[in-house]
């Protein structure tokens, strides 16, 4: 099994190597590509040090089984015939292919078969967001059919790259130290604040990020749902919160939506108010699975639902998704 990762050096292409190790992924030749800064670093996989080569329009990618690509969707539209065209199985982790209709994009807990069809040879990993958010509503949606989502992300730092992380942490330490808060990777300061812009608006009045949200989930879900989707830029470091509110066709109980999820894929359930438990950020960093709690029923509509959910979304919103995306294929080839 020969792998690659393409943006080796980045916040994603690090916890793939996490990922893919951890889960004890079959790898006899691992193959790390970055772009002109990041080539020639090295990086320890499983005891042996690996050198980042430069990604460029060669042959390298003979041989290559899957490659994981996670170097924005530039660099991904550029080289998708590169990789794929000896044979390579491209998993995207950037947004350039996802809304093609020749390219499934694909989360294994709810549509996994729609990777086994792949005319380009690329699969698409969803947005982290919605990721997350589907893994929760597929529970659902094996209960009732969802008719209708309202959602507001409660988007971490880290949802900007590791470099977004660390402008976080130093505008703390400035603020603190009644110093001029440097800001470069947001549009304003986020330490002490929250953002409601998350990717550029669109001419709808919502954000790239939220239409993402839209579009991704009738794509992945094969549903007429209608989604509505505020994003937000929150001051915490790691993992994604989100506040859904669900129309279904029926009245779906909270007694049998916290069944469905205690018995779901991918997640768990933390739903105890009376002792304060419900999913939090700070506790569920590189943890696999998505959080679910807060589940009640809406008091406008005896066919909603609102709950709240908790999830890594470097892990389970990009790296582990695209790498169990890859389990399952090789499962299906055994």
């Amino acid at each position: 099994m020969k792998v690659a990762i393409v943006g080796a050096s980045g916040a994603v292409g690090q916890e793939f190597l996490r990922v893919l190790d951890e889960r004890n992924f079959p790898v006899d030749e691992l193959l790390l590509f970055g772009s002109s800064r990041s080539a020639g670093r090295k990086y320890t996989f499983r005891g042996k040090e690996i050198e980042v080569r430069l990604l460029q329009h060669n042959d390298d990618f003979k041989g290559v089984d899957f490659a994981f690509t996670s170097a924005g969707g530039g660099t991904s539209k550029e080289f998708a015939e590169t990789i794929t065209k000896h044979g390579a199985i491209m998993i995207d982790n950037s947004s350039a292919f996802r809304m093609d209709e020749d390219v499934p994009l694909v989360v294994p807990e709810c549509n996994a078969e729609d990777a086994l069809v792949r005319p380009r040879g690329i699969i698409a990993n969803p947005n982290c967001t919605t990721i997350m958010m589907v893994v929760a509503l597929q529970a659902l949606e094996n209960i009732s059919h969802i008719k209708r989502i309202h959602v507001s992300s409660y988007q971490a730092a880290s949802g900007a790259g590791a470099a977004a992380m660390a402008e976080l942490y130093e505008q703390y330490r400035q603020v603190l130290a009644g110093e001029e808060p440097t800001v470069e990777k947001f549009a304003y300061q986020l330490a002490f604040n929250v953002i409601p812009q998350i990717d550029v608006f669109t001419d709808n009045g919502y954000t790239k990020e939220e239409m993402k949200m839209y579009n991704e989930t009738k794509k992945i879900m094969h549903t007429d749902c209608e989604v509505s989707a505020t994003c937000v830029r929150v001051p915490s470091l790691r993992c994604h919160s989100e506040s859904i509110w669900a129309e279904t066709e029926r009245p779906v109980s909270v007694e049998e939506f916290r069944e469905a999820v205690r018995n779901g894929k991918g997640l768990q359930l933390e739903d105890d108010p009376a002792s304060k438990v419900y999913p939090m950020p700070l506790f569920h960093e590189n943890c696999d699975d998505v959080f679910v709690g807060r589940i009640r029923k809406d008091l406008s509509n005896p066919n909603g639902l609102a709950f709240w959910l908790v999830s890594d979304q470097i892990k389970k919103g990009a790296a582990l998704n695209a790498v169990q995306i890859a389990e399952y294929l090789i499962s299906k080839s055994e």
